[in-house]
């Protein structure tokens, strides 16, 4: 086995072979994440990239290893990408990547092989580490950089002390807590001597855990709304889409629904300058007694651009509730620095025209007692978005959604995922509806409700959903786990930086004088 490790780590003196090896490293999280949603697996995923970065001959090779592993890691989790950006999602992903190189340095700094850790060095590692990754999780969650998609306590979306977790610190208390449980098994693999913090950290987080599953406040039932979706499939044309969604709504009636959702880009045309459209929806809300919630992406008639906006249709019409998508999608739906990268819409179908933005979130009016928040399409993995809509006053969070241009692939069952988070973060009960599936709905704890409408069906769903009351320490206290984060980084900053100090500060002073240069010798050689 020595000698194998050995003949391994000779293997790996090639800077080639060595990147290679940290991005699949890097890319071994994604398996955590559905279609495969191997939830488990996200506890020890780290384990190898740690592993390697912490074998780094200097401090920095173990940057590139945290960048190289950033590159698989930010590729697996976007690969449907590819048939739609080709090389450019190699562009991003290298560019997004390069955010671990910090991590990775970090790793080494405190883990590294060529040396023998303190145990005070390893416990900061269990708290720096973490930490260092949610910052990067921070950054990358700027939507400008593509928001916050694959973040790593994402992958623990159906596990129920998991969602509890949610609940007092949203998905930023899971990442965090998943990651210190890597560094503490890397530890256990890899430095014997060190055991004991590791092992300490691994009981913190499951004391941590379990308090949470105790103490957290549970949402208070106190109604029920029956909500129905309307998925009417992969179809072509906005004209044959609209009238499958007429005629799949027509179904609904007589079964006494509060709301009815259709997915993103249901309509595809401004109802102001089609008024028939209009007429057709104010029918369907009349013959079945509902409010339909649909979303409209086309040109404006009373501002210049493309908006995708969710609009409510009563049945007297259009009932004046609009909201605009706030949050686009970086290259779906505009292309960041046109004039620098707008040359990705000639390698793939990037898009041809930006989009134009909301100004800000509504919550909606539907019946009596009944107000919702929508959303729309990948505004879901952004937690702040559902907080605030929380904060409204939204007793139903609603996100319309379409990835039919992904349907063979591990998106779309990835964004319905995300309800389930959102849903115990706020302690609201959560409904996806999709064009083309997957369309989910979830109660105010995260649990499922009924089946999952999956990518081949082209129906309509009928879900009782129960409401709920309360505010979730989330709700209420916000994103206090990356201010704790941010609060070690700075924290480890004013210590490295106090000490290169006092290093600089004791250092002996030279023993002799020091050397005399050419201009200050009194005879220059050959003079």
């Amino acid at each position: 086995m020595q000698g194998f490790t050995q003949g391994f780590g000779h293997w790996l003196t090639s800077p080639w072979r060595r990147s290679a090896v940290a991005a699949l490293a890097g890319a071994l999280p994604v398996l955590a994440f559905p279609a495969p949603a191997l939830w488990w697996w996200a506890y020890l995923a780290l384990v190898p990239w740690i592993l390697l970065a912490r074998s780094a001959p200097t401090g920095r090779r173990a940057a590139y290893d945290g960048w190289s592993g950033g590159f698989g890691f930010m590729l697996a989790m976007h690969h449907w990408l590819l048939p739609s950006l080709h090389v450019f999602t190699l562009v991003i992903a290298a560019l997004l990547g390069a955010l671990w190189a910090p991590w990775g340095w970090l790793v080494r700094r405190f883990l590294a092989a060529d040396a023998m850790p303190s145990r005070g060095r390893v416990a900061a590692a269990l708290l720096v580490l973490p930490s260092a990754w949610l910052a990067v999780e921070l950054v990358r969650s700027w939507q400008g950089l593509g928001g916050p998609w694959g973040m790593l306590g994402a992958s623990q979306w159906q596990v129920q002390p998991a969602l509890r977790l949610a609940s007092v610190g949203g998905v930023w208390l899971l990442s965090l807590l998943v990651v210190a449980v890597n560094v503490a098994a890397a530890v256990l693999i890899a430095l014997p001597a060190s055991r004991l913090p590791a092992l300490a950290g691994l009981v913190a987080t499951a004391a941590t855990a379990s308090a949470a599953w105790v103490w957290a406040p549970r949402p208070d039932v106190d109604g029920q709304a029956r909500i129905a979706v309307v998925q009417p499939g992969v179809i072509d044309g906005p004209d044959r889409r609209f009238d499958r969604e007429e005629q799949l709504t027509r179904r609904l009636v007589g079964q006494d629904v509060d709301l009815i959702v259709w997915g993103e880009s249901s309509v595809g045309y401004d109802l102001a300058e089609r008024p028939d459209l209009a007429d057709r929806l104010a029918r369907l809300s009349r013959a079945t007694g509902a409010d339909i919630l649909v979303n409209v992406d086309a040109r404006r008639s009373d501002r210049p651009g493309i908006y995708k906006s969710s609009i409510l249709v009563g049945p007297d019409g259009p009932t004046g509730d609009r909201y605009d998508k706030m949050r686009l999608v970086p290259f779906g739906e505009y292309i960041p620095a046109r004039s620098l990268l707008g040359w990705a819409t000639s390698v793939g179908k990037a898009a041809g025209e930006d989009r134009r933005r909301g100004a800000g979130q509504v919550v909606m009016d539907v019946a009596p007692g009944l107000r919702i928040g929508p959303m729309v399409c990948f505004e879901t993995a952004f937690p702040d978005m559902s907080r605030h809509l929380a904060e409204d006053g939204s007793d139903v969070l609603v996100a319309q959604s379409s990835t039919s241009t992904f349907q063979h692939s591990w998106a779309p069952a990835e964004h319905a995922s995300l309800g389930a988070l959102r849903a115990a973060e706020t302690g609201r009960p959560f409904v996806h509806s999709t064009l083309t599936g997957v369309s989910a709905v979830y109660d105010a704890s995260g649990r499922r409700i009924g089946s999952w409408l999956g990518t081949e069906a082209s129906t309509t769903a009928v879900y009782d959903v129960p409401l709920a009351d309360g505010v979730t320490p989330y709700v209420r206290y916000g994103d206090w786990p990356v201010h704790l984060a941010l609060l070690t980084l700075v924290a480890l900053g004013l210590t490295e930086g106090s000490r290169a100090v006092r290093l600089r500060r004791t250092r002996p002073a030279p023993l002799g004088p020091p050397a005399r240069t050419a201009h200050e010798s009194p005879a220059r050689p050959g003079r």
